[in-house]
């Protein structure tokens, strides 16, 4: 069949591990973007990275570079019109996708390099031999490629309610109230959920971790599964401790044609979609469903004229259990199918923001390899809140790329208001917890989302041990409790 020109094409993908033990065999992030860009060169059978009109970096933690994609292009010998970087959040590699798909389609650029890559395993041991590494930076300016969104309320940073790991849990205890199961067997579900998880990871020669796990393993607390925020035990948490990088190559097709990129290399992003849940968890409506998925999710099928059923490979983000349900039950998935093709976020790895340019690039090679024939991958930034989809295949896009952001019809869904701790003073009714431990495994601070007579949301939370061990052990979402004026939860 006849293609079009300006059909944007995936041609290379490289993925890179770094597992040094000193500091003196460590590389920094750049160095293993940099080789990520020269084997995503390599596996699109080219013999040099090509001049690309952009590079654009997932933002990183590891290290404060200024503008990361000036070393890379330094190095490499490159000379891009744009050096780019991303705003925060894990949607972002499969936006950064969207984009370049769409600009490439437009005619806008024909060729760009998406990287990103952390170190924070090197870092850690840094920190602990009391050094900082002798990294570069420099002041010239990147050119920002992608919206940033403000995810905290002044009044939940007031109530130190912000950290991923307190804020998933509630989810989680909001879907096991939902589903009726009691907090056990809850436990056992979401355990097996993240042994099928291991389970790709032992297989998948890119993972960060290839033990496979048992799910009485990762829901047994234990001196090396420590519980973190209640359900959550580490092995059910996002394992950040690694050195991990990946690229991305995209391309028109009329440009893979001109380098001589075998056919057999391309895959064909089909549609993408953006979207976000109402910024503030504290106005979300539930905390049992996630609608901009729904939604965004749905788009991204109907654009690839496709149905969830269509799909054969698909990769959700899964930085923590509720993450992965929510996911699937916004896209209708069957939550014992396969939904990772990496391992996720725990036995994959987890390298902040930048897990899904993994899971793309793992998704693209089965492709090639005839796994399937058509996948989706999910990217998802902040608490649920940030969504990115993707929908690839072996073939081109029947009616070209197509893209869309829904976001007017998510803003437009209902929303709770928060009431202050004066206002919210009296009963109220739980809708989710978490329950923080300490480093010894004792509760140390338990976090309740309560809901008012009146629909209003309220916080409240407590430092008492016994109020936190009894939230282990039974359910308290649905129960009547009180607050008094300073939120401090008072049974």
């Amino acid at each position: 069949m006849t293609i079009d020109p300006r059909t944007p094409v995936l041609i290379g993908t490289g993925q890179v591990l770094q597992r040094a033990e000193g500091l003196d065999d460590a590389r920094d992030p750049v160095a293993l973007m940099v080789e990520a860009i020269s084997l995503a060169a390599s596996d699109a059978g080219l013999s040099s990275v090509p001049n690309p009109d952009a590079i654009r970096v997932v933002s990183l933690l590891s290290w404060k570079y200024g503008n990361p994609a000036h070393f890379i292009a330094k190095d490499l010998g490159l000379t891009p019109r744009e050096l780019g970087l991303s705003a925060m959040g894990g949607n972002t590699p499969q936006t950064l996708v969207n984009t370049a798909s769409r600009q490439i389609l437009a005619g806008e650029v024909d060729l760009v390099i998406l990287t990103g890559g952390e170190t924070t395993r090197t870092r850690a041991r840094y920190n602990k031999a009391g050094l900082t590494p002798d990294w570069r930076t420099t002041d010239i300016a990147p050119v920002p490629v992608s919206e940033d969104l403000t995810m905290n309320m002044p009044e939940e940073l007031a109530r130190k309610i912000m950290m991923p790991i307190q804020i998933y849990p509630l989810f989680e205890t909001a879907l096991r109230a939902q589903a009726g199961r009691s907090v056990a067997d809850h436990q056992i579900h979401i355990s097996e959920l993240y042994a099928r998880f291991s389970a790709v990871a032992a297989t998948n020669p890119n993972a960060w971790s290839k033990k496979q796990y048992t799910a009485e393993e990762i829901r047994t607390v234990s001196d090396s599964n420590r519980m973190i925020g209640f359900p959550y035990p580490k092995l059910m948490n996002s394992n950040n401790d690694v050195d991990m990088s990946a690229a991305l190559i995209l391309c028109s097709a009329e440009k893979a044609t001109a380098l001589g990129v075998p056919r057999d290399r391309w895959i064909f992003p089909q549609s993408g979609s953006d979207a976000h849940e109402h910024a503030f968890i504290s106005h979300r409506n539930h905390f049992y469903d996630t609608p901009a998925i729904e939604l965004a999710g749905r788009r991204v099928l109907e654009l690839a004229g496709l149905s969830i059923n269509d799909i054969d490979l698909v990769d959700l983000y899964s930085c923590f259990p509720s993450a992965v349900q929510l996911g699937a039950k916004s896209l209708g998935l069957d939550i014992n199918g396969q939904l990772t093709r990496t391992g996720g976020l725990q036995f994959g790895g987890g390298p902040w923001n930048n897990y899904v340019m993994h899971a793309i690039a793992t998704v693209a090679g089965e492709l090639r390899s005839g796994v399937g024939s058509t996948g989706l991958v999910w990217a998802n930034g902040g608490y649920t809140t940030k969504h990115a989809f993707g929908v690839y295949a072996t073939t081109p896009p029947k009616n070209g790329f197509a893209y869309d952001y829904p976001q007017d019809q998510i803003d437009a869904l209902p929303r709770r208001s928060l009431a202050s701790p004066a206002d919210a003073a009296g009963e109220m009714t739980i809708e989710g917890y978490s329950v923080m431990h300490d480093r010894e495994g004792n509760p140390e601070r338990s976090i309740a989302s309560c809901i008012l007579a009146d629909g209003r949301r309220a916080w409240a939370d407590t430092t008492d041990v016994g109020i936190g061990r009894d939230m282990c052990v039974n359910e308290w979402v649905g129960r009547t409790v009180r607050a008094d004026e300073s939120g401090t939860l008072l049974a």
